[in-house]
């Protein structure tokens, strides 16, 4: 494999994390520079542009108090500056009450490298499962290791800990 071929590879890659984490961070300029102005993303309900896209995806992701897009298996058949990808996703949302929400599918891409960058030039998104989730009722819930004095540095925005550089971790209490 050529080394040219190693870096696209990865390129395109790196659009699909750049996605999921726009996604759950509701970073919406994050998630809309994953694709060309031009694209399509014919995603379940939705089938459009990607600046009607975004917002949408925002009104599904607000349903949830938490969620999290996995990017999993991924296959991709370059051909020159295009490239054609089927990709695995897992989709979890979490919500007060439960059950929580749980989607398996895949992204079938069609990416395009314009000016040196890779961005999604079109997508099928096909839903192959959705699933409820029951809460679990054995482990104590995540949320109860902050107080207001340590709370949670996670947040649906660029406020999240993932975004300070470098991040800063509570520190142990003294014994």
């Amino acid at each position: 494999m050529e080394l040219a071929e190693l870096i696209d590879r990865h390129q395109i890659h790196q659009v699909l994390l750049r996605y999921a984490r726009g996604l759950d961070r509701l970073d919406n300029a994050l998630a809309r520079g994953c694709y060309w102005d031009d694209a399509i993303e014919d995603h379940g309900h939705f089938v459009g542009t990607p600046d009607d896209f975004v917002p949408w995806a925002d009104g599904t992701t607000l349903m949830f108090e938490a969620t999290q897009h996995a990017i999993l298996n991924h296959v991709c058949d370059l051909q020159g500056d295009e490239a054609f990808c089927e990709t695995y996703y897992h989709f979890s949302g979490v919500t007060a009450e439960g059950p929580n929400f749980m989607s398996t599918g895949r992204y079938v891409d069609h990416f395009a490298k314009r000016g040196g960058e890779w961005r999604i030039a079109n997508r099928v998104t096909i839903v192959e499962g959705t699933y409820d989730v029951p809460k679990a009722g054995l482990a104590p819930s995540p949320m109860t290791a902050y107080t207001a004095e340590e709370p949670c540095q996670a947040s649906r925005d660029r406020s999240d800990v993932s975004y300070h550089r470098p991040p800063v971790p509570r520190r142990p209490k003294a014994v």
